[in-house]
């Protein structure tokens, strides 16, 4: 009975070493995550383009879905949400139209050399005091198969991907914040 005991004793030791450096290797191996900030989505900002304003819904409320589909921020808020205007770790995701082109969902369906919707955006992410902490052009398309909003998807798809990838400042505490 001692022999067991000891080497479970043995085996048990060994299995929460190996765990452990794998549990280091796998924190080592996630991307860096922001989730000490939360985001606002102010309105999309047409430019000088003239784009159907369904366009321009499309892209707020897919920027909307896919910046929550990346768990990168604590909480993704629309423009004017009340419940973000007490909190201090709040970053504001700019969006402005800066090139469309309409497609036709016909010519992609004749052919696979014309027809394309095309989008292109400037994203800017903005402290709370309003200084631009982060920017990019980002392009959205649709190319084949699928419908013009589809453009609208990939478009937001693509500038959440390029926000998770990047990293943002850590947010100041304020000086009345609480625990300090």
């Amino acid at each position: 009975m001692k022999a067991d005991k000891n080497t479970s004793a043995v085996v048990l030791a060994a299995a929460l070493v190996f765990l452990g450096a794998n549990e280091t290797q796998l924190f080592a191996q996630q991307p860096v995550r922001n989730e000490l900030w939360s985001v606002q989505v102010d309105n999309v900002d047409p430019g000088g383009v003239n784009l159907d304003p369904a366009f321009r819904v499309a892209i707020y409320e897919n920027l909307l879905d896919e910046l929550a589909k990346t768990h990168h921020f604590k909480q993704v808020f629309r423009s004017g949400d009340r419940n973000a205007a007490g909190l201090y770790a709040v970053v504001i995701l700019k969006t402005t139209v800066e090139n469309y082109t309409p497609g036709s969902e016909t010519r992609r369906a004749v052919t696979t050399v014309s027809g394309a919707t095309k989008l292109k955006v400037r994203s800017q992410v903005c402290s709370p005091q309003g200084q631009v902490i982060w920017e990019r052009t980002v392009d959205g398309n649709v190319r084949f198969f699928g419908s013009n909003l589809r453009a609208t998807h990939n478009l937001a798809r693509n500038v959440a991907n390029s926000i998770k990838q990047s990293s943002l400042p850590q947010p100041a505490i304020p000086p009345s914040a609480p625990g300090n």
